[in-house]
């Protein structure tokens, strides 16, 4: 798998799980994320950056290199004009836990208008990994705005949180889950405010929580940046660009969205944006290495889990 390159499914097809995640399920990986898979909309004879929302893809995978569409996990509602999740609308950044004590899947995602000004958390819930998953509502965390977000879960005490950049970017928020992982608890931890980060990926080490971020600049690509936190509670450090290799100070022209470790390897998930040509937009999947407290991100070619 070549990263910076769009990457197939095992009929051969573009794989459409863009701004997601990738999880491990009863021996199973699963890669949710945006499908994508259509052209971009065009108003007044312009193309723009946006497709339909077509829904959450979500693909299956024994090995991490070959990946099965398993379909839609949670769909588009076409038939109503007013719901999140209508096609004009737009959805982004699924991440999804198992929840042991109901036995369900939570999902949670961005959910907002074409003009970006709704901003909410939409939550799903699932029987079985690879959905359906039934929607449930969509709500401001905490009355605060939700635009990039992910899940975390606080390796200290194991409450989750979902992590969302709010008051138009300018902070990110750490809102608390409830026991069941469906509502927030009222609890909020901001960090780096007024420092204007979003597609935040999180993970604990040794002591410490790490969280690496972009910068705002639209569909282009910046230096990312990683921080670090002994509580949650306490804010944020901002420390360096994690990145070294070709392009380190674009973040190897991709955006970050998740890390997640296989065989005690973590990887941090990039997405590569083709903003005129979003359904082409690529991947990479990167090791990440954490000496003495410093994080680091090496430029591979190709993705060998």
């Amino acid at each position: 798998m070549k990263n910076g390159t769009c990457w197939t499914d095992d009929r051969g097809d573009l794989i459409q799980a863009h701004g997601g995640m990738i999880a491990r399920f009863h021996d199973t990986w699963y890669w949710y994320g945006e499908n994508k898979n259509a052209e971009n909309c065009v108003s007044n004879g312009k193309q723009l950056t946006r497709v339909d929302v077509i829904g959450i893809s979500c693909y299956s995978s024994q090995n991490l290199t070959d990946w099965h569409f398993e379909g839609l996990a949670l769909a588009s509602v076409p038939e109503d004009e007013t719901h999140p999740l209508h096609p004009s609308r737009v959805c982004e950044r699924p991440k999804v836990f198992y929840h042991a004590g109901s036995r369900q899947y939570v999902m949670w995602f961005h959910v907002d208008n074409a003009d970006y000004r709704f901003a909410q958390a939409g939550c799903a819930v699932a029987d079985h990994p690879e959905g359906p998953f039934r929607f449930l509502y969509a709500k401001l965390p905490n009355r605060r705005d939700c635009r990039d977000m992910t899940l975390y879960c606080d390796a200290a005490d194991g409450r989750m949180y979902l992590v969302h950049s709010g008051d138009w970017n300018k902070t990110l928020y750490f809102s608390q889950l409830t026991d069941d992982g469906l509502d927030f608890t009222g609890v909020c931890h901001a960090a780096m405010i007024d420092q204007e980060r979003e597609a935040p990926a999180l993970f604990w080490h040794n002591g410490l929580h790490y969280c690496i971020t972009s910068g705002c600049t639209g569909w282009q690509p910046n230096s990312a940046l990683y921080a670090t936190a002994t509580h949650l509670s306490n804010g944020m450090k901002l420390i360096d660009n994690p990145c070294e290799g070709p392009d380190a100070r674009r973040t190897f022209g991709g955006q970050s969205t998740w890390i997640f470790e296989a065989k005690g390897q973590r990887y941090l998930m990039l997405d590569h944006w083709k903003p005129m040509d979003l359904k082409h937009s690529g991947y990479s999947i990167l090791p990440i290495t954490v000496d003495d407290g410093r994080l680091t991100v090496r430029w591979e070619d190709d993705f060998l889990p």
